[in-house]
């Protein structure tokens, strides 16, 4: 099975912090109420290039990049590309 496909059937497991909300909210700038959702609704994409590299999985769609954890599927950060 491809990584990728490890990450999509784990989607449900997919959380962060309260702070990665604030941060991603930040980097973002986003107004949504739901950060997560935002976020998975964009891993979900079939447009989404999804890559593993070391311990985390690299997720880029339009214009930003959102790093997760391999192991805990904790969202680490999300940050518009330059």
């Amino acid at each position: 099975m491809e990584d990728n496909q490890i990450l999509l059937n784990n989607i449900d497991k997919v959380h962060t912090a309260e702070m990665g909300i604030i941060r991603i909210k930040k980097n973002l700038k986003l107004e949504a109420k739901d950060v997560l959702e935002h976020c998975k609704n964009k891993i979900l994409n079939k447009n989404c290039n999804i890559y593993k590299r070391g311990k985390n999985w690299y997720c880029e769609i339009d214009d930003i990049k959102i790093t997760i954890n391999s192991y805990s599927y904790t969202i680490i950060t999300a940050h518009i590309k330059k």
